[in-house]
């Protein structure tokens, strides 16, 4: 199995809300704050993107009204179409105007994040990283702290979200363990082509677990999974559906 993944960004989302199944537009109906809103409909959209092309469905606004993401009892996304359970797994992960999501068939575990590359605070450290981390950090180049410390965040989330319970537990559960930090001037086997590079993650009650991260910019993205997964291979949105989109 392989997993997959797209991302979208705010300009992408429509205006209007046709694309939303009935009981989507009641929900974001209830929902009063701004930027919750528009987080809440980009991961809505880059989602239905992502399960259209990923099944190879149209990309229409009746077409994605069809797709519904509901949240199961953990909070973690679940796919219907056309009112019925859908055999995939998703994630979902939104940061500083664009939105990301990872798809794959059903019976795999999956969690994605993506993180800003910004600066953090000491406390924050203390607080949220397990003592392995921290050594880690310290000993890291003062020029890749900060692509460090999104990383290792930005897998601990993906990580929460293969275990379905997100933030409600202390993240120092889990300790991220990235091959390097840098790509290497000779590129090495574990690395793949499209940029994506491993990772594992240690839980606290003994499960590993495998992933990939790989870095855009100022954006850190992540991907966990169970069982362990090649490199994700990365969605396109037909051009001739992008190009009547915009007309």
């Amino acid at each position: 199995m392989t997993c997959y993944w797209l991302e979208q960004t705010e300009a992408d989302v429509p205006a209007e809300n046709d694309w939303l199944s009935d009981s989507e537009a009641f929900r974001l109906v209830g929902m009063r704050i701004p930027k919750r809103r528009a987080d809440w409909r980009l991961g809505r959209w880059t989602a239905k993107q992502a399960i259209a092309v990923y099944l190879n469905l149209p990309t229409d606004a009746q077409a994605l009204a069809s797709i519904e993401i509901r949240p199961a009892a953990s909070g973690a996304p679940e796919v219907f179409f056309e009112n019925r359970s859908a055999a995939l797994a998703i994630s979902l992960s939104h940061r500083a105007g664009r939105g990301l999501c990872t798809v794959a068939l059903c019976g795999v575990e999956l969690g994605c994040d993506l993180e800003l590359i910004e600066l953090r605070s000491d406390s924050f450290i203390a607080d949220y990283f397990t003592a392995e981390e921290q050594v880690l950090i310290a000993r890291a180049d003062p020029a890749d702290r900060s692509c460090l410390l999104a990383l290792l965040w930005s897998a601990k989330e993906s990580t929460l979200k293969t275990l379905r319970t997100g933030l409600r537990v202390d993240t120092r559960c889990v300790t991220v363990m990235p091959a390097e930090t840098r790509k290497p001037v000779v590129p090495h086997l574990a690395y793949d082509p499209s940029g994506w590079r491993p990772l594992t993650t240690h839980c606290s009650d003994g499960r590993i677990f495998c992933g990939w991260w790989q870095q855009s910019g100022v954006l850190v993205r992540t991907l966990v999974a169970v069982p362990r997964q090649p490199p994700p291979i990365q969605l396109h949105i037909p051009q001739a559906e992008q190009i009547e989109k915009v007309g």
